[in-house]
């Protein structure tokens, strides 16, 4: 008697081993998904998940639970040429391992997360049809965020709701959902950027309670998903649209909602194909982060460890050809093309990790190696499909430049500033013979002739460690009772008045509140463009809505400003919010502002006009008893890759005024006008 795993139905009662003859290994060891008639070429994503995250669709077994299996130890039927004997198929019960420590759970990538995360939604709550697609629930619990200043629970769907429509989100795109481009896999890390950041500013109000950090890029994550806010819904080998080789991430769930890599926790994510009527595991892609002992320091070549058998410390247990090691061996044989995401340590956090996704590899070989401890361990050699742009091998470049062992291209001051700001700025050209901008004296701040009138009456803070929501802090006040950064500097909020402490506050230089007083915190190059004169750009990854620079420069009256001057900002003009369709007023300044840098200036100067902008600004206000000092601050809207040019839209002039000509635009965005002022 033959019976085979993995058919349609799960057999039932006791199942008597002896009459088993033949085991088909992962042809469904856990019936997530209905088989897709074109399986071969793409089927839905599978976990596993984090612990405590919701079973996103399509996650999820149509009878709504998850039934995790494991397959009998066997042979398989069939022989396959490899240097690892395919001796086992019994797979972990679990998806993940537990820390003896901080009742901490640690993924396949060692990638460690509180374990007090709670659904957004509930799981009783979600259906699924035949076809395996989520129905909307008859009734949603509400996601509560205990972060109202007066300590009541704060209902986040609109502000959700207000989100999807604003980014043109908000009915799903099916078809764009299953093949993204470049512009809705943008409006979704967007999206999923700014709910993290609202999440995370609600939930700062307490932040001084115990077991208040409630991981909001989960929680962000799941929302979105829960509400269809995806990209690249379909599996698929090679690479995928709308995500380009270099483009970084800081998030796991990032990867997931775009489609890169669909496992929130496991370091390798697979499909299966159909081949003559079977099922086979096939590999699409693999994130090489740290948790294993992998060499990646070759920027073209990739020896990547198999995953199980790891404990925190070490390697406890031999690991077995299951799951994504089948999936990697198979893709050994078939050979196939992997997405690489090397995840990489990320210097402005020192617990977190940028991950930038490096192009397609091909597995050139495997074997079993040993380590320290002793067990077996599955290594896979990785070579990089040759053709495709730099990406981490930038980031080894970029390293030599900043340790000072080499010196990159068209150098032509180490230090434009002089030694005026605490990190460098490299001039470079590498283009034509010029040897610098027109002389003009560096800065670090905006000088005024005249400050203006306090534009409110309350009194300066007195924190002496520091400005915290829980401080009662005036500071903290006058921002709606919210703390407009976090620890790292990246905006909380946006398209409002910035209120940063002020040389009259009690609080320290490093406070939480005067990020934009602190200088450079990256390191910034000015270079010469092809067709736009100089340029600014970063050698470090800039995380969504980190403060970049403000501009520095002298205010100007508007009466005598000179409209030939080109290093003027102007915010009486009309800038677009980063927001379409914004729940807030559009920001204006409480007085007309107007900068120029023409003479004296930073680095803010040499950012050029872009109709499709990685960088906004927002005005900022510093208080000191009567007097009120305003001031530009810089922003990035989205992550931004090492050496990608930072631009930001000049905005329109008013139409009551008179202004400077029209200038051809050369910023080649998709939504370029052609011209700007």
């Amino acid at each position: 008697m033959e019976h085979t795993f993995g058919s349609d139905s799960i057999p039932s009662g006791p199942i008597n081993k002896d009459t088993v003859l033949t085991v088909k290994p992962l042809r469904r060891l856990v019936p997530i998904f209905p088989v897709q008639p074109d399986s071969n070429a793409s089927v839905p994503p599978t976990g596993p998940f984090s612990p405590g995250a919701a079973p996103f669709f399509p996650f999820y077994s149509s009878n709504g639970s998850q039934n995790k299996g494991t397959g009998p130890q066997s042979r398989p039927p069939y022989p396959i040429p490899s240097p690892v004997p395919i001796s086992s198929f019994k797979s972990p019960v679990t998806a993940s391992r537990r820390s003896t420590r901080l009742n901490t759970l640690v993924d396949e990538d060692d990638y460690s997360q509180s374990d007090d995360f709670e659904d957004s939604y509930d799981r009783d709550e979600v259906e699924y049809g035949s076809n395996g697609n989520m129905k909307k629930p008859a009734t949603r619990r509400k996601t509560r965020h205990s972060g109202s200043v007066s300590g009541s629970d704060v209902d986040i769907d609109p502000l959700v709701t207000q989100l999807l429509k604003s980014f043109n989100l908000l009915e799903v795109d099916i078809p764009r959902q299953a093949d993204s481009d470049k512009d809705y896999v943008d409006r979704v890390i967007t999206v999923y950027n700014l709910l993290r950041r609202k999440i995370g500013q609600l939930d700062d109000i307490k932040s001084a309670n115990p077991g208040s950090n409630r991981r909001p890029d989960l929680r962000a994550g799941t929302i979105l998903m829960f509400k269809g806010a995806r990209a690249n819904l379909k599996k698929r080998i090679g690479g995928v649209p709308g995500v380009e080789i270099g483009d970084i991430f800081f998030f796991r769930m990032e990867m997931c909602l775009v489609g890169v890599h669909a496992p929130s926790m496991s370091g390798i994510d697979y499909m299966t194909n159909r081949v003559s009527g079977e099922e086979e595991p096939l590999a699409v892609s693999i994130v090489s982060s740290g948790g294993y002992d992998d060499d990646g320091d070759d920027g073209d070549v990739l020896i990547y460890s198999g995953q199980g058998g790891q404990s925190r410390v070490k390697q406890e247990t031999d690991q077995q050809l299951v799951r994504g090691n089948l999936a990697l061996e198979k893709s050994l044989h078939k050979g196939n093309e992997v997405r690489v995401i090397r995840g990489l340590k990320d210097v402005a956090n020192g617990t977190g990790k940028v991950y930038v996704y490096d192009g397609l590899y091909k597995i050139h070989e495997s074997w079993i190696d040993k380590s320290k401890s002793g067990c077996n361990v599955f290594k896979y050699k990785l070579v990089r499909v040759p053709g495709q742009p730099e990406a981490f091998t930038l980031w080894k470049s970029i390293q030599l430049w900043k340790d000072g062992v080499t010196v990159g291209p068209g150098v032509i001051l180490p230090d434009l500033t002089s030694g005026s700001e605490s990190l460098p700025v490299c001039l470079v050209n590498d283009v034509d013979d010029e040897k610098g901008p027109a002389y003009f004296t560096y800065t670090r701040s905006l000088n005024y002739t005249k400050p203006f009138s306090s534009i409110s009456s309350s009194s300066n803070c007195v924190c002496s460690t520091g400005c915290q929501p829980s401080n009662n802090c005036a500071c903290v006040q006058r921002n709606g009772g919210y703390m407009p950064y976090t620890s790292l500097g990246v905006l909380l909020t946006h398209n409002s008045l910035i209120h940063e402490c002020g040389r009259s506050c009690g609080c320290p230089p490093n406070c939480r509140n005067r990020i934009s007083q602190a200088g450079l915190k990256l390191h910034l190059e000015v270079f010469k463009t092809t067709d736009k004169g100089w340029g600014l750009r970063s050698w470090d990854p800039i995380r969504a809505g980190a403060f970049i620079c403000e501009y520095a420069g002298v205010v100007v009256q508007e009466n005598v400003m000179d409209f030939d001057d080109n290093y003027v900002f102007d915010a009486t003009r009309s800038f677009e919010p980063i927001e379409p369709v914004p729940s807030e007023e559009r920001v204006k300044f409480p007085f007309p502002l107007i900068i120029s840098a023409k003479n004296e200036g930073n680095v803010g100067r040499f950012m050029n006009h872009s109709c499709e902008p990685n960088v906004y600004w927002q005005p900022i206000v510093r208080e000191n008893v009567n007097e009120s000092y305003l001031h530009v601050g810089f922003y990035a809207i989205k992550h931004i890759p090492p050496m990608q040019e930072l631009t930001y839209n000049y905005g329109m002039v008013r139409a009551d005024r008179r202004g400077p000509r029209k200038k051809t635009c050369m910023c080649g965005s998709s939504r370029c006008n052609g011209y700007f002022y």
